[in-house]
């Protein structure tokens, strides 16, 4: 085998990694200087800090692509070559011609799609296998068959690199498939970005894989839409969200906001845990109704009869029920949410009282006209809205409220719903609120609105307050201008020659300039918006999603901008969708596109036999995913000894824990007490061994996997449970295995 091949990779590999290392040297000459800039206005400081964050990203971006950063070559028949890399990188010359292409560059395409029997106009297709910034390894794949050329390389399985990858050792953190990536994924990743892309495929296809790398290339290649408006993913669990941490940033990309529906709501920390029917009812559509009576529910009016009596200097006012209902009426009539309502309902309050009040002290005993004129019902109509008794008279009809207050009460004393269901839903007062709890919150805030017209007022007041001051200055300036000289003429004479601050700029534009301007990234603000509008949003194991948390999600995406990715076959909450037809009817009806991945990656075929015969016995006509490897060792199973569960367990561990990669051991959440020896408290997959329920594990992958006590699996969730082992799959039991799992025993 010639090393002179492998030599000249090594040789291009270090010149990589050189114009890196000096980019990188420009990136932190460029920080630096950013940072000592000088000059204190407004405009300095805002370029300052707008340098300081782009050159950092810049930074940011070059550390993550230095490891692994060239994995492939391309040979054109032409004779132009390629090398393929995590990020694009130019030669310092006058063309700046392409050193590196960037993996989501259009002429990269060949690297991921050409095939023998469609070569793409390729020769021949080089993957490069290093170790930090050492090539180890060759692999050549022949694509022009007439091309007699041979450089030792070669190999007869075109999968050697795919399969090296997918037998390496787990680390408990994702890994980017951006060497490796497959036809079928290609085409996800790259599909345009307009409407909503749905991808399903089953355990192991690579879904996660594919949205992530699809979030990098849609940021690739509407880099300047998407950086203003910011990718939303949304993940099932917050232990998946670290798992699927590392592989944006490892691809050049940082400003994606990653999150689980409940942590959707800013100033809400989602800590508590439902039983699955409370989720579920509080996941269903019906529940929108359902807080939109509980809203009309507090805008109340007195009873027939029982007017409410407000004391007044000029007699009682009366708020009764025909005027309460009549001034009900017309803010409803509105539209606007509950709280923006509020005014409409008080003006025309204000308004009926004062009416009252100016035909009682204004009327004519012998029956002629009010003598009181339009100014003196004016000034009337404000003694009463000044008064602190109407205004908590009206405050009783009709409370401003907060989400959270209201979502509170009603939970307490859940209304408009059958009496089951009431009692499922019940919250103890100061309880912590739920995951499923962050979607009725949100729609809490669409029915109640926010009245700003405080804060409009208050950062009013601080404008005002901005411009007085910047007029200080500036008077300050002329005067000490005019100290200096002992008349008016010589004032005048160095005025005409030398401008000063108060000539060029006025009071209003000074205070502007000394404005805070918001730096934060754009998914920074994102996170603390609700009313944020992404650019594009990506679900994954977006089946177990609740129609509820879908409505707080259409209200992010007003474009409908989605990649969906799931599989409806792993539904396991009770409160998901588990149809794509019926998560998205409501919103897009059948304007939205479907993509099956069909090979499964993860799981060898001795253990994805035994998922799939499990999942035979509940719906016999399903078809699994075809794994593309075998590796000759099938799933065992193990009964509990005498020593107890826990001790089988712990046994068997010890065991099977690799040297290299991570276990887990998946058990029912009611089991976790038994097996805490195991580990307990927040879920870290970089550990060896991890103690995990079926819902913790999903869209995870481990070397090996420990199923504990599959018989009080439901049918998804054994499903899953058992199909996260990349090598090797167990079972350890008390009583009975499902039938489906007998032949392993």
């Amino acid at each position: 085998m010639s090393t002179e091949e492998l030599q000249q990779e090594q040789q291009f590999v270090s010149l990589v990694h050189e114009r890196l290392d000096r980019l990188r040297e420009e990136a932190e000459a460029a920080v630096q200087g950013a940072v000592g800039q000088t000059g204190n206005g407004r405009q300095a400081r805002v370029e300052r800090d707008v340098a300081v964050i782009e050159h950092s990203a810049t930074l940011a971006a070059l550390d993550a692509a230095d490891t692994g950063l060239v994995f492939g070559r391309i040979d054109q028949r032409d004779g132009v070559t390629y090398h393929i890399g995590r990020a694009g990188i130019r030669r310092d010359d006058a063309e700046r011609t392409p050193l590196l292409i960037d993996w989501r560059a259009r002429v990269a395409r060949p690297f991921y799609l050409a095939t023998g029997f469609e070569p793409m106009g390729l020769r021949r297709r080089r993957h490069i296998t290093t170790q930090g910034r050492i090539v180890t390894a060759l692999h050549d794949e022949i694509m022009d068959l007439n091309d007699t050329t041979r450089t030792g390389y070669e190999s007869h399985d075109a999968d050697e690199v795919l399969l090296a990858a997918l037998n390496s050792a787990r680390t408990g953190r994702m890994a980017d498939i951006v060497s490796t990536i497959q036809a079928e994924q290609d085409r996800i990743i790259r599909a345009p970005q307009r409407g909503v892309l749905v991808v399903e495929g089953g355990p192991g296809t690579g879904k996660t894989a594919v949205a992530l790398h699809r979030a990098a290339y849609l940021l690739y290649a509407h880099r300047e839409q998407l950086a203003k408006r910011a990718v939303l993913i949304v993940g099932p669990n917050p232990a998946f969200l670290g798992y699927i941490g590392e592989v944006l940033p490892s691809l050049g990309e940082t400003g994606v906001l990653l999150a689980t529906v409940g942590e959707l709501f800013p100033g809400v920390h989602a800590t508590g845990t439902d039983t699955p029917a409370a989720a579920a009812v509080k996941g269903r559509a019906e529940m929108a109704g359902v807080l939109a009576e509980a809203v009309r529910d507090r805008q109340q009016v007195p009873e027939k009869g029982e007017p409410i009596v407000i004391p007044h200097d000029d007699g009682e006012l009366v708020i009764d029920w025909d005027m309460a209902v009549e001034a009900r009426h017309k803010a409803r009539e509105t539209g606007l949410p509950h709280n923006l309502a509020l005014p409409t309902f008080a003006f025309r309050i204000i308004d009926d009282l004062t009416t009252q009040l100016a035909d009682r002290i204004g009327a004519d005993p012998y029956g002629g006209p009010n003598f009181l004129g339009p100014d003196d019902i004016a000034l009337l109509g404000k003694a009463i809205a000044a008064s602190a008794d109407v205004h908590a008279a009206i405050l009783s009809l009709w409370p401003p409220l907060t989400p959270q207050e209201f979502l509170a009460d009603y939970l307490e004393d859940p209304a408009h719903l059958d009496g089951d269901d009431a009692e499922l839903i019940r919250r103890a007062e100061g309880a912590a609120w739920t995951a499923a709890d962050v979607p009725l919150l949100d729609e809490a805030a669409e029915l109640l609105g926010e009245d700003d017209s405080a804060a409009r007022a208050a950062a009013e007041a601080e404008r005002e307050r901005r411009i007085a001051y910047a007029q200080g200055v500036l008077d300050v300036s002329y005067a000490s201008r005019t100290y200096e000289f002992e008349d008016k003429e010589e004032v005048d004479k160095e005025a005409s020659e030398v401008l000063a601050a108060h000539d060029i700029i006025d009071a209003e534009r000074f205070a502007e300039r000394h404005e805070e301007a918001d730096h934060r990234s754009a998914a920074e603000r994102a996170a603390a918006d609700r009313t944020w509008a992404f650019g594009h949003i990506i679900v994954d194991e977006a089946q177990e999603l609740s129609a509820m948390a879908w409505r707080l999600l259409m209200r992010r995406i007003p474009t409908r901008s989605m990649t969906l990715v799931g599989d409806p076959a792993q539904t396991g909450d009770i409160a998901g969708c588990g149809s794509w037809h019926e998560i998205l009817e409501p919103y897009v009806g059948d304007r939205w596109e479907h993509s099956r991945l069909g090979v499964n990656y993860r799981t060898p075929a001795e253990i994805m036999e035994l998922a799939a015969a499990a999942r035979r016995a509940t719906y016999p006509g399903f078809r699994p995913p075809r794994s593309v490897r075998s590796t000759g060792v099938g799933p065992w199973t193990e009964r509990a000894d005498e020593g107890g569960l826990a001790r089988s367990v712990l046994a068997a561990v010890a065991r099977e824990t690799p040297r290299e990669g991570r276990l887990a051991v998946i058990a029912p959440r009611e089991l976790h007490g038994e097996l805490a020896a195991l580990g307990g408290g927040p879920v870290d997959l970089t550990r060896p061994v991890v103690l995990l329920d079926p819902r913790q594990a999903k869209g995870l992958e481990f070397d090996s996997v420990i199923v504990v006590e599959p018989a009080l699996f439901g049918d998804s969730d054994l499903y899953v449970a058992l199909t996260r082992a990349t090598q090797r799959l167990g079972l350890v039991h008390t009583g009975e295995l499902p039938a489906a799992l007998g032949p392993t025993a």
